[in-house]
């Protein structure tokens, strides 16, 4: 059964639970709210985003400090560069608790944790929030993570998506290992649930040995809505055989309609119907009440919040590279990108934002920490709604990831000045209409592997 591809665009909200934004300069912003360790904070922004009808709120992590600039997270403490991660179960859970029907995503490793652990996790997630969970599949980038979990490098890159495979198997087997029909639940027999519809797994792989079953039985969902976001061939690959969405940082409108064109093509290479998997580029919108207003809002983001050290300790972060040994005007040459594993992919995205011209550390540092990485929307609510929908329409994508420039105001304003655009033009929801984000994305319930006759432990 084929799934046509929505009138409407999917709307995400990308979220820290953290001191700042994914744009590094957010706490410095004048109306920033500082109580970022308290759980309201979290549950405000997600009833801004309900009320605005976004598909799913998705909170991104990492397992470590930025410590790998000069092999210390002095500079990243310093500036406030992504120093602070808080724990995402306990963030969700409260943001479930102020919301009816907003999805609820976050990021779990499979380089560091365990598959029983993440199908339990967000498992208990689905059940609590009535079907609205969703996980983002990652694998860990850098030496610093490694360190924080009893290992001193962290593994090639292959090597990391060879576990993820097999990772992602075993939590979709464990969250299928309880049929939808299980529980019986007869007090007056005494049986409370059939064991031929409980499945233990008995998986032994490369990586992996989990008996099972899960703890925990099969969700209103099925499995929870699954996320990735991997750049690289492997990557895409990855995300083409598993994701529901698919975030992209495509850095232009050109550049996002060819990936789109691949992925899609991808993914019907998989055996999966295209449009049923969402396509949404990281987006910044700066949204002001007169184009003025927005022009002014937006210099000040660009020029006036990052600190040079922590767009540099972030580079470093990413690229799992020092580059405490190298001045911010460096330029970026042939022997340094063949010397920097992971910096290759950055450098040529980068490149098709500046052209030609030398490409300097400040340059390329400036793209990972400040509106420079990504598109930016700058307008009034008008003029923004109808920038996303000529993006939306040509195909360069199926919505948006909307990433914040401060928290709360971003949303708030977005919601206030931009959603009634979007509702006016048909291309956001002006109410939820289905009872999980499943529902609410258009996507089927997936079948279960061992209703399907599927033998434990394949």
């Amino acid at each position: 059964m084929s799934t046509p591809r929505s009138d409407r665009m999917t709307l995400v909200a990308f979220m820290q639970a953290s001191n700042v934004s994914v744009y590094s300069g957010s706490w410095r912003y004048p109306s920033s709210a500082p109580d970022y360790l308290n759980l309201r904070y979290y549950q405000r922004i997600a009833r801004t985003l309900e009320d605005g009808c976004f598909d799913l709120m998705f909170f991104d992590d990492r397992l470590a400090m930025p410590a790998i600039y000069n092999n210390s997270v002095a500079d990243a403490v310093k500036y406030g560069a992504r120093p602070i991660k808080l724990d995402l179960t306990a963030v969700l859970g409260a943001a479930a608790a102020a919301t009816e029907h907003l999805g609820l995503g976050a990021t779990y490793s499979t380089t560091y944790y365990e598959p029983f652990h993440v199908a339990r996790t967000f498992a208990t997630l689905d059940h609590l929030s009535g079907g609205r969970a969703a996980w983002n599949v990652v694998t860990s980038v850098n030496d610093a993570e490694a360190q924080n979990f009893s290992v001193d490098a962290h593994s090639e890159h292959d090597r990391r998506y060879d576990r993820a495979e097999e990772f992602i198997d075993v939590v979709t087997k464990l969250w299928d290992s309880w049929e939808d029909d299980a529980i019986t639940g007869d007090k007056e027999s005494g049986v409370f649930a059939d064991p031929d519809k409980v499945h233990e797994l008995h998986h032994k792989g490369e990586f992996f040995t989990v008996r099972g079953p899960l703890t925990v039985p099969r969700t209103p969902q099925g499995r929870p809505v699954i996320i990735q976001a991997g750049q690289s061939g492997r990557g895409r690959g990855f995300a083409a055989k598993w994701a529901d969405l698919i975030f992209t940082g495509d850095p232009s409108q050109p550049v996002a309609i060819e990936h789109y064109r691949q992925q899609k093509e991808l993914i019907a290479e998989s055996g999966r119907e295209p449009d049923s998997v969402r396509i949404l580029p990281m987006v910044y919108v700066i949204v002001g009440e007169t184009e003025q207003i927005a022009a002014e809002k937006e210099a000040i983001f660009l020029h006036e919040l990052v600190h040079p050290m922590a767009s540099l300790t972030l580079l470093s972060e990413v690229t799992n590279h020092d580059f405490s040994g190298h001045s911010l005007d460096d330029v970026v040459t042939d022997e340094l990108i063949d010397s920097v594993s992971g910096i290759r992919g950055l450098v040529q995205g980068v490149k098709r934002h500046v052209g030609d011209q030398p490409l300097t550390l400040r340059v390329l540092a400036n793209h990972r920490a400040t509106l420079l990485q990504g598109p930016r929307f700058v307008g009034t609510g008008a003029q923004i709604a109808e920038q996303m929908r000529q993006w939306f329409e040509s195909r360069s994508c199926d919505g948006f990831v909307i990433a914040a420039t401060h928290f709360p105001g971003a949303f708030e304003d977005f919601v206030r000045l931009v959603i009634p655009e979007l509702q006016r033009r048909g291309l956001a929801r002006t109410e939820y209409s289905g009872a999980t984000l499943r529902e609410n994305l258009g996507l089927e319930r997936p079948a279960n592997v061992f209703g399907q006759g599927v033998p434990a432990g394949v």
